[in-house]
């Protein structure tokens, strides 16, 4: 294994540090304004790091006995925090909360603290990992948990992992002078003032007004995807309660905003677009199939709204989060992979190892199934 960015921080506690793991949810649940003090103190943290939307989702998707949150203080102030999950498989692991329905896992620092702060907090990971590895999942280029990485003294490698596409935050009218060729940029033109024409009108919601706007989004999404195929976890019970009990405070705190869009009275489509220091991604909507029967084209609809919202003072980027779909290349993003950051130590080193040879067979797996399916495409004429 190698150790990029310098020599290893030391593996004791700095000075005047202490680290505690909190596995109680009731315990959790009580940490939000500590852990929205640290989060504002943290640059690099996304929405899918506040209080609100893990403690949400711990709610819906956790497992009893299963949360480790490991909490590092200097004076009493809360300084770090990595919020985690104990897995058993493929290999016993610490891994974020969040899981597949959240685009970025990381940790929290306090800017202020430097050094320190991850110093303490790769100790406390590695007092709690124990018999286990920690596997931060889908960590963005420049996250806290890079910090962390940096400090670890034992085993550790890190992989990609799913890939992100960023925009610059600009305005609407930039973005589309962006398009490679002029056709391009006037199929967009034309696509706005249809919207117009149709009196498409967006509208952010009042926070009152947030859980009715939410239930008419899951509402029209499951409508939008009748029939077709769609993300499965999108359309369960225990998604709907999170995302009702996340966004609410999210939107109270500026984590979040809910769009309603309206032609004359009624309203025709709602996003979620989620906000941070750095960024606005939009990230999950419902749109009534009639937009799409009137030529409505809702992602430029949904683009032109998010990038109202990206141009905040801070803010640099509008991420279309993960997902490599052909619709968003037409926007030139850029490629922004993901990481996956494996920590072990001396006596886990063996579940690094067994955790990087299933990595890599998923990869040939998935390299196979892409195959198939192109052998499949030709000899079918490309049906």
């Amino acid at each position: 294994m190698t150790y990029p960015g310098g020599p290893p921080c030391p593996p004791a506690l700095p000075p005047g540090h202490t680290v505690e793991l909190v596995t109680d949810e009731a315990a959790f649940a009580e940490l939000a304004p500590q852990w929205r003090r640290l989060y504002d103190r943290c640059a690099a943290a996304t929405p899918f790091q506040s209080h609100a939307w893990l403690l949400s989702w711990w709610r819906s998707y956790g497992a009893a006995g299963r949360l480790r949150l490991v909490l590092a203080r200097a004076g009493g102030d809360l300084v770090a925090a990595a919020p985690l999950t104990l897995v058993r498989r493929p290999v016993p692991a610490l891994v974020p909360l969040g899981g597949a329905i959240s685009d970025y896992g990381d940790v929290l620092l306090d800017d202020e603290r430097g050094r320190e702060a991850a110093s303490a907090l790769a100790a406390g990971l590695a007092a709690a990992a124990r018999t286990a590895l920690v596997d931060l999942r889908e960590v963005r280029p420049g996250a806290a948990a890079e910090r962390v990485y940096a400090c670890w003294r034992g085993p550790r490698h890190r992989l990609a992992d799913s890939l992100c596409l960023e925009l610059p935050a600009l305005p609407m009218d930039d973005l589309v002078a962006r398009l490679p060729s002029a056709k391009a940029r006037q199929r967009i033109r034309a696509q706005l003032r249809r919207l117009d024409a149709l009196g498409v009108k967006a509208r952010p919601v009042l926070p009152d007004e947030t859980d009715a706007a939410l239930h008419r989004l899951l509402d029209l999404h499951r409508l939008q995807w009748r029939g077709r195929k769609v993300t499965g976890e999108h359309l369960r019970p225990r998604f709907r309660e999170h995302l009702m009990r996340a966004v609410g405070p999210m939107v109270r705190s500026g984590d979040a905003l809910v769009t309603e869009f309206r032609m004359g009275d009624e309203v025709v489509a709602v996003d979620v677009t989620l906000l941070s220091h750095r960024l606005a991604g939009g990230y999950l909507y419902g749109a009534h199939p009639a937009l799409r029967e009137r030529k409505a084209d809702v992602a430029v609809m949904l683009l032109a709204a998010c990038a109202e919202y990206a141009r905040a003072p801070g803010r640099s980027t509008l991420s279309l989060l993960r997902g490599d779909e052909p619709y968003k290349h037409h926007w030139r993003p850029e490629p922004v992979p993901n990481q996956r950051l494996l920590l072990a130590r001396r006596r886990t080193a063996p579940l690094l190892a067994a955790a990087l040879a299933d990595a890599a067979a998923r990869r040939r797996g998935k390299e196979l199934l892409r195959r198939r399916a192109e052998r499949r495409e030709r000899a079918g004429g490309g049906t």
